[in-house]
């Protein structure tokens, strides 16, 4: 008897999870058709630019160029790798 009303849920769950991700593959769909895109935003490359600038002057130290621009230490020695 348990294993049959362990099998019932597990199908119910199943279904559950399939019914969600129906509903969020056609909502991605729908905004993708109304023109908009997901993921997180590029970063502001003017800011980038400048930072660059400064870093290549060696006028400026790092914690200079990341206050001034508002850019994270992480994420501009990440573009500064890929430069």
């Amino acid at each position: 008897m348990g294993k049959l009303v362990f099998t019932i849920f597990s199908g119910l769950a199943q279904f559950e999870r399939d019914i969600i991700s129906e509903r969020t593959k056609s909502g991605l769909e729908s905004a993708r058709a109304r023109g908009r895109k997901g993921g997180r935003p590029r970063k502001d490359h003017s800011k980038l630019d400048m930072a660059f600038k400064m870093y290549d002057s060696k006028d400026y130290s790092i914690k200079e160029i990341l206050d001034a621009t508002g850019i994270s230490r992480a994420t501009f020695y990440r573009y500064l790798s890929q430069r």
